[in-house]
């Protein structure tokens, strides 16, 4: 069992070690970076999707933005579409599942505000209509993802493909990223003068 641990955590290493090496991959998560600080800089809000696994890292990286992730500062606008039961079951069973983050980025969403959207297969029909919906409303999007390419990739402003075919490979490494972004929001808003 000791030898299970060590192939994941080698997995893992491996997946973020190509993401280190890979410039282009680096520049689009500064970029994200760069987005997301002038839209909240300009008093502007992140909104968030996924499904499952990225569902938990859409909150996560909204509960960092709201709450702080390394330095004492004022809450930042961010919500992560998935956090009240009602709109998303009445949503779900008025629409359609597909429709659940579409709905909300319409209700939600304004021009100049920043949708991420998350899935590990760039499949999932909700986290890409959401995507469609926040280009028709002006929002920047920012799309996480693994290895393949999303149907909406031409929409969005920044595309972050983790080189990986494999899903809890995909999410550790979606969630470096969102920690890096929001530390380098941070940074952006909050440096010492």
């Amino acid at each position: 069992m000791i030898e299970k641990i060590r192939e994941s955590l080698l997995e893992s290493i491996e997946v973020k070690r190509k993401i280190l090496e890979d410039d282009e991959i680096l520049k689009k998560i500064l970029r994200a970076a760069e987005i997301i600080s002038a839209a909240l800089k300009n008093n502007k809000k992140l909104l968030a999707c996924g499904n499952g696994g990225s569902a938990a890292d859409a909150q996560h990286i909204v509960a960092e933005l709201v709450v702080k992730y390394s330095i004492e500062r004022k809450a930042l606008p961010a919500l992560a579409l998935l956090q009240d039961p009602s709109t998303v079951t009445a949503a779900s069973n008025d629409f359609g599942y597909e429709h659940v983050f579409e709905r909300q980025v319409e209700a939600h969403g304004r021009e100049g505000d920043v949708l991420l959207a998350i899935s590990t297969s760039g499949k999932s029909p909700n986290v890409n209509l959401a995507v469609k919906k926040a280009k028709e409303q002006g929002l920047k999007v920012i799309y996480l993802t693994g290895k393949y390419t999303p149907p909406v990739a031409d929409l969005c402003d920044v595309l972050i493909n983790v080189p990986s075919e494999q899903t809890p490979r995909i999410q550790e490494s979606h969630i470096t990223i969102g920690h890096i972004l929001v530390n380098l929001v941070e940074q952006t808003l909050f440096k010492e003068k």
